[in-house]
């Protein structure tokens, strides 16, 4: 049996498969588009993923397996729990930073609803970013930058369902950028929360 033709990591190829998602949407994505994108043939991609549905949930299945080391990577680079949560509501968007992208990579999450293989693993990034998030906020009430008492859990499902609904707004009326609004929005949410409110 013929060994698997090497030179381009996986890795490499399931970042340009986001890429060119980003450009042209699922539907418009080819295994041509992609393999021009690491100076490849169509068909070692072939080999490797076995067709375009296989290459889209090897992308999803990385994304997942990424998402909760990403998440502990914010953290060790922020010293201030709150700045690492904005961080991560900046970062999760990243790929989408024009409204067309941001369109591309939601009809993407539109077939993660409906396709079983997809959605497991859209779910789980879905839940290491919400696991992420109720963390940080109870590290941060732990440091003081959150008053004692706060509702973490109901606080973090809030912050989830913002950073969604911000990235549609922006989309939509497309004013300033969207690691600006995400920014804005986020600290919004939690100004009644933290101890310099309290104080006021």
């Amino acid at each position: 049996m013929a060994g698997r033709p090497r030179g381009v990591d996986d890795s490499v190829i399931l970042r340009a498969t986001a890429e060119v998602i980003g450009r042209v949407g699922p539907a418009g994505l080819t295994l041509g588009a992609v393999a021009d994108e690491v100076g490849l043939v169509p068909g070692t991609l072939v080999q490797r993923f076995g067709s375009k549905h296989g290459l889209l949930v090897a992308l999803a299945r990385q994304s997942a397996h990424e998402a909760r080391a990403h998440h502990e990577r914010l953290r060790q680079g922020h010293p201030s729990p709150l700045e690492a949560l904005l961080a991560l509501a900046e970062e999760s968007m990243t790929l989408m930073d024009t409204p067309e992208r941001f369109a591309n990579h939601l009809a993407f999450l539109c077939m993660d609803l409906t396709d079983p293989q997809l959605h497991e693993h859209a779910l789980a990034i879905h839940e290491a970013q919400r696991r992420a998030i109720l963390t940080l906020l109870d590290e941060a009430v732990a440091e003081g930058e959150l008053r004692t008492g706060t509702d973490t859990a109901a606080l973090a499902e809030s912050v989830q369902a913002l950073i969604a609904g911000t990235g549609l707004t922006w989309a939509l009326d497309r004013r300033g950028t969207l690691p600006e609004r995400l920014r804005r929005a986020v600290t919004d949410l939690l100004a009644p929360h933290t101890r310099r409110e309290e104080k006021r």
